[in-house]
């Protein structure tokens, strides 16, 4: 029996008020949404949408194209190998030489969002919709341009999901071919959400930005919040890159990539509240029980790492009224600097800023807009 069920398009649970399937009208391959793009579904500020995310691995040109095959030779059985991800590698359009690897789902339009304001992303819940995953170092890619993969042009390692004392585990062997002996916990987040940039043109599906976007920030498990400055009306977000576990920096180039059902809340924070709560917010800022996290990236590390401690140092005056040199000490002495990830062109630095170092000062809560209320950014 599998450690996992099945989830198939439409089967199992739906816990959302609306339901977005992963078909070729609903999702883009390699590409990001922009304002021009139609949204696959439209709601109110504070509602809830259950997506099914498709992982890219498996179905990409450099492993056939052939999701059912491709598994099949891992010892994965027909009925476990997604139909929707048969159906996308089969019918939908990407540039292999000039569009990302990612499957994105959406996007999908915000009443009342409008430039300047602040969406709210929930992470409600994350069920995974199979029992396996795979880690990929390809084409030159990874910490170790030039050194690994070793006289391969692409090496994916298959990793199959267990129960191990109630807890969802991947598995590795110690040597190819051998037993998965090594296992380590699934901790499932969406590597991308992001929200639809200003203009024309798609961007590509891999580097983040302040869109949001392929941030991979392994933080992003269920129960915590991503704000995203929003770019145009509607917002118009989107998911996907679904992860089962992924450590800091994601070296070899990718997580364990694995199929997600995410089911995401929605809330439009209006900017004149997003200010009070937060200062002015420029780029993905994430909430998790524990700590607010401000982000910085560049194609430069240590120019990413730079932007988080400017983001960080705006968040703590902005919030808490910290004077900077003092918020500089406070970084310096009780924050930690995480890399994101190395691998998706632009780098990822992320800041855990423990918001019980602050109880003592006021702080003012982000307020959503109610329902269908318009609001307007001021």
């Amino acid at each position: 029996m599998s450690a996992v069920p099945i989830l198939q398009p439409g089967a199992g649970a739906i816990p959302g008020d609306h339901y977005v399937p992963a078909t070729s009208r609903t999702v883009l391959w390699g590409r990001l949404p922009c304002a021009a793009d139609a949204a696959v579904l439209e709601i109110a500020s504070g509602e809830t949408v259950t997506f099914d995310t498709v992982s890219h691995e498996g179905i990409l040109d450099d492993q056939g194209k052939d999701p059912a095959a491709f598994f099949a030779a891992h010892g994965v059985p027909p009925e476990q190998v997604l139909d929707d991800a048969i159906e996308i590698a089969a019918s939908v359009a990407r540039d292999v030489m000039a569009d990302g690897p990612h499957v994105v789902v959406g996007p999908v339009h915000v009443r009342g969002a409008h430039p300047g304001d602040l969406l709210k992303i929930t992470v409600e819940a994350l069920a995974p919709r199979v029992p396996y995953g795979v880690i990929s170092n390809r084409h030159g890619k990874g910490a170790l341009v030039g050194e690994l993969p070793r006289g391969e042009h692409n090496v994916s390692v298959f990793a199959s999901v267990s129960e191990r004392d109630g807890v969802l585990h991947g598995t590795l062997p110690v040597v190819e071919g051998g037993e998965p002996v090594v296992a380590f916990p699934l901790a499932p987040f969406l590597g991308t959400m992001g929200v639809a940039v200003a203009g024309h043109e798609r961007p590509h599906s891999v580097p983040p930005g302040t869109h949001g976007g392929n941030i991979d920030i392994n933080l992003l498990v269920e129960g915590t919040t991503l704000f995203l400055p929003v770019q145009v009306e509607g917002a118009l977000a989107y998911v996907g890159d679904p992860h089962f576990a992924q450590g800091d920096g994601e070296v070899a180039l990718t997580a364990l990539e694995a199929s997600l059902r995410a089911t995401l809340r929605f809330e439009v924070i209006p900017a004149d509240a997003a200010r009070a709560a937060f200062g002015h917010v420029t780029g993905p800022l994430v909430r998790t029980p524990e700590y607010l996290v401000p982000t910085g990236m560049d194609p430069d590390l240590d120019a990413a790492m730079r932007a988080c401690v400017r983001a960080s140092l705006s968040l703590i005056g902005g919030r808490w009224g910290m004077d900077e040199h003092l918020a500089y000490a406070y970084l310096s002495a009780a924050t930690d600097f995480d890399i994101s990830q190395v691998v998706d062109i632009v780098s990822g630095v992320h800041a855990r800023i423990r918001e019980a170092d602050f109880a003592g000062v006021p702080a003012v809560e982000p307020v959503a807009l109610d329902g269908d209320d318009e609001g307007g950014a001021a």
